[in-house]
Order: C-alpha cells, then sequence, then structure tokens
C-alpha cells in the first residue's frame, strides 16, 4: 500500500472519530435540556419535587475513548492467560447413579435421571468431560446437564445417548476453544507430544483394545490433565468410575486404551478466548455434590 494511500485512509479515520463525537455531544446536549425542561416544568405545575436528574456524563475525547477500548480488550484477554491449572481446581463430574446414592463428591441427581429416553448413568460420560472441560478451563461453569442442553440447542445432537466426536468439537469451538480431533497415531511418542502441548484433552478408551486398566468397558469418554514429564503420568477425570477419578495415570495405559475402532480417538484442547465463548454460563445448576475446596 503506498503511503498516499495510507495518509488518505488515516485522514478518514480521523474524521469519522471526529464526526462521532460531534454527533455524541449533540446527544447529550439535548438530552440534557429535555431533562432540565421536564424537571422545570413539574415544579410549576405543583408536582413534587422529583429526585436529582442524572446528567449524562461528558463524552470522552476520541483518545480516551481508544484507550478505554484498549484496556477494555486487555482485561477480556487476561482472563485467558493464567497459570496451569491445579489438581484441585479440576472438575470431574461423575455420571451414574451409585456415585449419586453414595453421595459422592462431583455426583448428581443426574446420575438417578432419564433424558429422551436414555439414562444419563449409560450415556453421560462426553457431556461430563466437556462440563469438565469448560469448568476448569474458563472462568465459567456448568454441570453435564447444563452441557447436555446446550448441546441439543447448539447442534445436531438429539440427546438419549452418547454424543458423537463431531459434535463435542462443535461445542468446544462454540465455546471459545482451540481444539483437534485426532486419530491413534503409531508412535507412542506422537501421542505424548500432543498430549503435553494441550491443555487437557477427551479421550475414547475401550477395553476390548487393551484391559491394563480399565475392564469391561466397550467405549468411555475420559478427560485427560496435567501430563506429567518425571512420571508420564496424567490426572484422570472418569466420570464412569469413581475409584478411578481424580487419580494419576500412565499415559502409556491410556494410549493403549484408545478404542481403535472409532472415526477419532481423541481431541486435545488448546486455548480459550473468552471473545469466542457464545454461552459464560456462570452458575452451574442442579442438585450435585460440590466438594468443599472447588470455589
Amino acid at each position: 500500500m503506498s503511503g498516499r494511500i495510507k495518509k488518505i485512509l488515516k485522514k478518514k479515520r480521523q474524521q469519522i472519530v471526529y464526526a462521532m463525537t460531534g454527533i455524541t455531544l449533540i446527544i447529550v446536549i439535548i438530552s440534557t435540556v429535555y431533562t432540565v425542561r421536564r424537571t422545570y416544568i413539574e415544579i410549576n405545575e405543583g408536582g413534587a419535587v422529583p429526585a436529582m436528574a442524572e446528567v449524562p456524563a461528558s463524552p470522552k475525547p476520541p483518545e480516551e475513548i481508544v484507550m478505554s477500548a484498549a484496556l477494555e480488550a486487555q482485561d477480556n484477554n487476561s482472563e485467558e492467560i493464567k497459570e496451569k491449572v491445579k489438581e484441585e481446581e479440576i472438575f470431574t463430574f461423575l455420571q451414574g447413579p451409585k456415585s449419586w446414592e453414595e453421595r459422592r463428591d462431583w455426583s448428581g441427581a443426574w446420575g438417578m435421571a432419564f433424558y429422551d429416553g436414555g439414562s444419563f448413568g449409560g450415556f453421560g460420560c462426553g457431556l461430563c468431560c466437556l462440563a469438565n472441560v469448560y469448568s476448569t478451563e474458563s472462568r465459567y461453569q456448568c454441570t453435564p446437564v447444563d452441557m447436555y442442553k446446550f448441546a441439543k440447542r447448539n447442534t445436531g445432537y438429539d440427546g438419549g445417548g452418547a454424543i458423537a466426536w463431531d459434535y463435542m468439537d462443535t461445542i468446544l469451538d462454540k465455546l471459545g476453544f482451540d481444539c483437534s480431533l485426532r486419530i491413534k497415531p503409531q508412535d507412542y511418542q506422537d501421542f505424548k507430544e500432543q498430549v503435553s502441548a494441550a491443555s487437557c484433552s477427551i479421550v475414547l478408551i475401550s477395553s476390548n483394545d487393551s484391559s491394563c486398566y480399565w475392564q469391561d468397558t466397550p467405549g468411555h469418554y475420559v478427560t485427560i490433565f496435567l501430563y506429567d514429564k518425571e512420571t508420564d503420568t496424567v490426572f484422570l477425570a472418569d466420570s464412569g468410575n469413581p475409584d478411578h477419578n481424580r487419580q494419576k495415570v500412565e499415559l502409556r495405559k491410556i494410549y493403549k486404551s484408545l478404542k481403535k475402532a472409532s472415526e477419532w480417538q481423541y481431541l486435545t484442547i488448546g486455548d480459550y478466548d473468552s471473545t469466542k465463548d457464545t454461552w459464560k454460563h456462570r452458575k452451574p445448576d442442579g442438585n450435585w455434590v460440590k466438594p468443599e475446596y472447588v470455589n
């Protein structure tokens, strides 16, 4: 772009800023005159003296407007710049009825409930994973049932059964996450590098591929966090097994257990951008056992 064109564009932008400032000043003046006139009429017609009207603040000059916008953008981005999460900050929802009957931490009434003809205790693992990711990696929180409703509203997911990989990917995108669906690499080192580079991952495991950690599990979504290079382990969120939940597990065992009879085996999740989050769900709904250490 030539220097002449740049100068023209700069001049045009300045003209627009000055025009907008002028329009704002006119609106403030009209509003102020109207407020004063209305107050004068009410007083002189015998009405009660009204409370002091709020006079709109004077508009900020263009440079202050620009500075305010920059500070607001900085505030918005500051929530994405955060340290690695700690174990006590990780959400690990449980899905089943037994967990709820025993009132285990992270269990909820959804474990006994049926949605669209299906038992949440039977199909809810993927939704627990999504709720874990959103509540841990963003500044917002939700329950698996909140996520179930969001999935039905925003994807082609019909409910009443396990949620598919493509819908999970779409949901995370709508929630402001950078994520990638992946197939099992032949080399464990490739898998380890991808998982360690991610904030967290959702993986699909099956005891049909390996019974080194899970048994009698034809297909089950779990979430993994906090890869530890020294021990080659991850922090596991397993909604289907309270004894597995919140345990350190060798990453190699998860690699061996990846369900190969699936289009995708895992989904790595990277940065979260609140400006792309279309939900911003602030309060987890429903009846559930919230651990004391969770804010």
